[in-house]
């Protein structure tokens, strides 16, 4: 069996590469997948501490948490997707910081 500390090392790998994503990049469709890369690390999370809950009632809060994250997920990225898609067509562009400097 995996330790947990390993899989906790794991998810924070992944949450740090979507903060530095999310920060670094001016491209808004790599910020949407760093932003699911997060949201993927946190769903690995849940589901370590549903695995090694020793009580077997609690067990499912876990997979409970991912099917509402992975609910959320997909919501927020049919919206990002067809935000992209109207910004890309209307400025042929996705660099934020000339889609900021157009609503000045």
């Amino acid at each position: 069996m995996i330790p947990l500390s390993w899989i906790f090392f794991l998810s924070l790998s992944l949450f740090t590469i979507g903060i530095f994503g999310v920060l670094a990049r001016r491209n808004l469709l790599f910020i949407l997948i760093s932003l699911e890369l997060m949201l993927n690390a946190v769903v690995l999370l849940f589901i370590a501490g549903s695995r090694y809950h020793p009580t077997s009632i609690a067990n499912s809060d876990g997979q409970i948490m991912y099917i509402l994250i992975l609910t959320l997920a997909a919501s927020e990225i049919a919206i990002g997707l067809s935000l992209v898609i109207h910004m890309y067509r209307q400025h042929h562009h996705l660099d934020i910081d000339k889609l900021n400097q157009l609503r000045d």
